[in-house]
């Protein structure tokens, strides 16, 4: 099977804005069932290379690069993702694999001769990045996300907001690691959709002629190192 590509496009709303396509889409979507409230705590270890080569690439618009991290929700870390996330010409395709929390401490802490022989292709990926790119982990990424889903066009609308960063410490399996806010209070509305995007959600998200920009949690989480 070939690789699946999503459209996506982002946008930094404000407080009016979040509460007003809030209620739009609480009339048209539904919430990710896997959400408390509406809602849950995403935490992220984002990874780079010595040059900060998806760094630059994603401040520069490069249309073909990558990020790899790691990624947890809700504080549960007995479901523990490695993620893939690449983009392709304004196209986004996700890969994952499932780690255990001794797998992902060990990467983490940079302990990954055990990856070289692994049978899942991206922990194996990423261990050769590691080894030949310097690829290490960076910066931890926590922020809020009120998700919504919506059938046709296998549409998700997500608000994610209170971003904080861990500035450059990488202990994100420990819940009382240190976080501090982002610089300014960003909230961000993204979209995704397979082939096509409803005009119901087209409508429910909205911005009066505003223009879809470019924002990166990962970014704005670098701004301390």
């Amino acid at each position: 099977m070939g690789t699946k590509y999503r459209h996506e496009w982002k946008h930094v709303i404000n407080a009016a804005d979040r509460i007003a396509i809030r209620q739009r889409l609480r009339a048209v979507a539904r919430p990710d069932p896997h959400t408390v409230d509406g809602k849950y705590m995403i935490r992220s270890l984002y990874f780079d290379d010595l040059n900060d080569t998806a760094l630059r690439e994603k401040i520069d618009g490069v249309n073909l690069r990558e990020k790899f991290r790691i990624r947890y929700y809700n504080g549960d870390t007995s479901r523990i993702h490695l993620e893939k996330k690449c983009k392709t010409n304004g196209l986004c395709s996700k890969f994952s694999a499932a780690l255990t929390r001794g797998e992902a401490q060990s990467i983490a802490d940079g302990r990954i001769e055990w990856m070289r022989d692994d049978g899942r292709p991206l922990v194996k990926e990423l261990y050769v990045k590691m080894r030949n790119r310097g690829l290490k982990p960076k910066t931890i990424v926590d922020y809020t996300r009120e998700p919504f889903i919506f059938g046709p066009g296998n549409v998700r609308v997500t608000i994610d907001y209170d971003i904080r960063t861990g500035m450059n410490g990488t202990d994100f399996l420990n819940p009382d690691c240190i976080t501090v806010p982002a610089g300014d209070a960003a909230i961000i509305l993204e979209v995704k959709w397979d082939e096509y995007l409803p005009d119901i959600i087209r409508d429910a998200v909205d911005l009066k002629g505003r223009r879809a920009e470019a924002f990166s949690k990962y970014a704005a989480c670098r701004i301390y190192g």
